[in-house]
């Protein structure tokens, strides 16, 4: 059975917003040095977190759910793939056009409506009486997970200024990590006792405790400097993504030369040529190009690409490899790579608090240095691999690098945008870590052959420890630290 047969995709993505230099509009709370929260700040977080960890938390519990998903709507294989990739097909293509709406409609408006969404494509998901239903209903979940964490992200750079915004965004960041650690066990279990439809149903009860706390937030008030939506611009921007994804997506599935694909991949690039073209002109353009002419929002983003690409691609092969080479059950290889995910749930709140105050240039240079060589040090790895000399080594390595990144990564990109921007910069980082992660997943045939081994292994990670340090000397030579308090440039 080939390789690319037997890849779940995953969606979550590590990245949160920066709390470094992020201009705060008027009517924003959270004093600098304060170190408590208001009523009001308790309750912009927990709805922040709750609305990201419910679209990440899917994303990991689904795959100990395929197997027994295809089993019973008798999708086989093709059934596994596309309930992961329906979901990342969406989410990747409409992500930009909901950071859009985020920032013209307002962040609490937008993620109501992705709060309810998510809560009714998971109760369909549970009642799916067929595999075309289900794919349908993850695809409907994909939509509603792109209007939340966009939203959710600026909702907190809306509320949230300085050292103040640091620690939230650190606790943002400890949440959603978390999120992977219990993903896979509380999949096991569900699945195990309920069966696999209490893998959806269970995303009710986060829903509801989110609405709940939604009525109790008022609309921060943000300097707005436009409400119109570029439509034509939204349409380009779902048909270049959604084109090129479906392609990506094609083309793991197929050969490279299927008919589908190639269509997929030319109306990708049209449609994102298209959109570049057409926000170059708008008067009110959804993404402002003028964005980029920032250094850290241009070389935030290129290291953001290079990092999370090969991270997706690394916590892809390590439990494939261990499930179909290593002879490790999925709930083992869960465990065996938890550390990673762990340690990030510790470090991430820390590491945010020394970003905002000594900049995040530096986090972002050595962070996926050591990544990279956790997965150099797998490259290493012998048959029988060892969990203890091989595999508990390079989880650590890897889980510090992230935590080290995952913050001041995206730091430096909404540094260069002002607070009413947080909405789009966002969903702009989180677009271009989702697509960079598909390429890498897309293209892992070509690295391994048709059948994943020992040595097809070492070459996938190193190809990721080589991503990594690519990202690190991105970062090294085109970040620049903003000193603390200076607020982003209008742009």
């Amino acid at each position: 059975m080939s390789l690319l047969a037997t890849l779940h995709r995953r969606t979550g993505s590590a990245s949160a917003l920066a709390p470094t230099g992020v201009a705060v509009p008027p009517g924003a709370t959270g004093a600098t040095g304060a170190t408590a929260l208001s009523p009001r700040e308790r309750r912009v977080l927990a709805v922040a977190i709750m609305a990201s960890v419910v679209v990440f938390l899917d994303a990991s519990i689904v795959n100990i759910a395929n197997a027994s998903i295809s089993a019973s709507l008798h999708g086989g294989l093709v059934l596994q793939q596309w309930d992961s990739d329906s979901y990342t097909l969406t989410l990747a293509a409409f992500i930009l056009t909901a950071g859009a709406l985020s920032d013209a409609l307002g962040r609490v408006t937008i993620m109501k409506l992705g709060v309810a969404g998510f809560g009714l494509a998971s109760l369909l998901c549970a009642a799916a009486p067929s595999a075309g239903v289900l794919v349908a209903a993850r695809a409907a979940q994909g939509l509603a997970g792109a209007l939340l964490v966009p939203s959710s992200l600026a909702l907190i750079a809306s509320t949230f200024r300085g050292p103040a915004q640091a620690r939230a965004i650190g606790r943002w960041s400890a949440a959603t990590s978390g999120s992977f650690v219990v993903g896979p066990l509380l999949g096991g279990v569900l699945v195990d006792s309920l069966g696999w439809r209490a893998v959806f149903a269970v995303n009710v009860i986060p829903v509801l405790i989110t609405l709940r706390l939604l009525r109790r937030i008022a609309e921060p008030t943000v300097a707005v400097g436009r409400r119109r939506v570029d439509i034509a611009g939204s349409v380009l921007a779902v048909l270049g993504l959604g084109g090129l994804v479906f392609g990506l997506i094609q083309t793991g599935h197929a050969s490279m030369s299927g008919g589908l694909s190639i269509a997929a991949l030319a109306v990708g690039v049209l449609g994102l040529v298209g959109f570049v073209l057409r926000e170059a002109r708008a008067a009110n353009p959804m993404l402002p190009l003028r964005l980029f002419r920032s250094r850290n929002f241009c070389f935030g983003n290129l290291a953001s690409v290079l990092v999370w690409g090969a991270l997706y691609l690394g916590v892809f092969i390590v439990p494939t490899f261990l499930q179909q080479v290593a002879g490790y059950s999925a709930s083992a290889a869960g465990a065996a790579t938890a550390p990673m995910t762990v340690i990030g749930v510790f470090v991430a709140a820390s590491v945010g608090r020394l970003a905002a105050r000594f900049g995040p240039k530096w986090f972002v240079a050595t962070g996926p240095l050591l990544a990279a060589a956790g997965y150099a040090w797998l490259a290493l790895s012998s048959r029988p691999i060892s969990y203890w000399s091989d595999l508990l080594p390079a989880v650590v390595l890897v889980g510090l690098g992230i935590s080290f990144t995952s913050t001041p990564v995206t730091a430096a990109v909404l540094s260069a945008v002002t607070g009413e921007q947080a909405g789009i910069a966002s969903a702009v980082n989180n677009a271009v870590t989702r697509v960079a992660g598909l390429v890498t997943i897309a293209v892992v045939g070509l690295v391994t052959g048709s059948t994943l081994d020992y040595s097809g292994f070492h070459r996938v990670v190193l190809v990721v420890a080589a991503l990594m340090v690519a990202g690190a000397a991105v970062a090294a030579i085109g970040l620049r630290n903003r000193p603390a308090g200076v607020a982003a440039p209008s742009a």
